[in-house]
């Protein structure tokens, strides 16, 4: 747990109190939960204790069974740590795995943290990233059906995409010229025109057009073979055209210790590469090593953000 260990930053918890104790006596953690106070003088994180921003549940929660009544709670949680950010309370945000059937449940149109932090801060254009020590994947669409990705590559999305990816990398992650490969759409990039025209149509004349900029964009590369160690070496980042085309090769290597940074926003996020693990709920059997890596990138790259602003 977060709580068990001492870091160089400040850290806020948000979330109900009660519900904290409840489930630290359960897990027979031993914890002090202090009250959040935003005129208090910040001071690194110490092992024991839990800064708590009080957020309460409408109804009392049942281990392992979200409950739509507090869906709001949820939304709540998300609307305080990211209105603290973009007025500059919080340098960062962590979120943990949140259960997206729950809150469309309960009406509310979410399709995940990143296209609902976008809409908060009215960013035009979300980019997913996860990131681990051997590899970056970005992606051009997120949480689509797979029947419509193929409208959802533009031009201007893509174009966008590229853009973002590599200024942020520069600006977080210190890379002076960020080496992106970009995958194809279609198998073997589309077999000169034979497996599909997305490649030709839309995504070769894109990155011709964005190497004219100065980005070092490189592909497109089959999806098959791009992710070879031969062919990620010296690569910065590779950016995939959905979800289930990039996400699964760096889960399958570093599953539980990956972290999504959410790229394109006026805001610094990062979050767990994972879901919500229902099953585990309160048994004390949850990893929460991509928590913490979470934490530790959140930390580095809002030290990183600062210097950069500053140089």
């Amino acid at each position: 747990m977060l709580a068990e260990s001492d870091w160089d930053a400040a850290l806020v918890f948000a979330g109900d109190a009660a519900l904290l104790r409840a489930t630290a006596a359960s897990l027979n953690v031993r914890v002090n939960i202090a009250s959040y106070d935003p005129a208090a003088p910040t001071r690194p994180h110490r092992r024991g204790i839990l800064e708590v921003l009080e957020i309460p549940c409408a109804v009392p929660p049942v281990a392992g069974q979200p409950d739509p009544r507090n869906a709001e709670y949820v939304l709540r949680m998300l609307d305080r740590a990211c209105d603290g950010c973009m007025n500059g309370e919080f340098a960062a945000m962590v979120t943990a795995p949140v259960q997206k059937s729950t809150l469309m449940d309960a009406g509310f149109a979410f399709t995940g943290h990143t296209e609902y932090l976008a809409a908060r801060t009215h960013a035009a254009l979300p980019v997913m990233m996860l990131s681990d020590e051997r590899m970056r994947v970005a992606l051009v669409t997120t949480h689509l059906p797979l029947a419509e990705v193929s409208r959802a590559i533009t031009a201007d999305r893509l174009r966008a995409t590229l853009r973002i990816v590599d200024a942020d990398l520069r600006r977080y992650f210190g890379l002076r010229s960020p080496r992106i490969l970009v995958l194809g759409l279609n198998p073997h990039a589309g077999e000169s025109g034979h497996l599909g025209r997305e490649e030709i149509d839309v995504i070769e004349p894109v990155i011709r057009q964005v190497r004219a900029e100065g980005i070092d964009a490189q592909g497109p590369l089959p999806a098959d073979t791009a992710f070879a160690e031969r062919i990620l070496d010296g690569a910065d980042v590779v950016v995939a055209m959905y979800h289930d085309q990039g996400l699964p090769v760096i889960k399958h290597a570093s599953f539980g210790h990956a972290v999504n940074v959410t790229l394109g926003l006026p805001i610094l996020r990062t979050s767990v590469d994972h879901g919500t693990a229902l099953a585990l709920a309160r048994t004390g059997r949850a990893d929460p090593g991509s928590l913490h890596a979470a934490v530790a990138l959140a930390i580095r790259l809002a030290g990183a953000r600062a210097a950069h602003a500053g140089s």
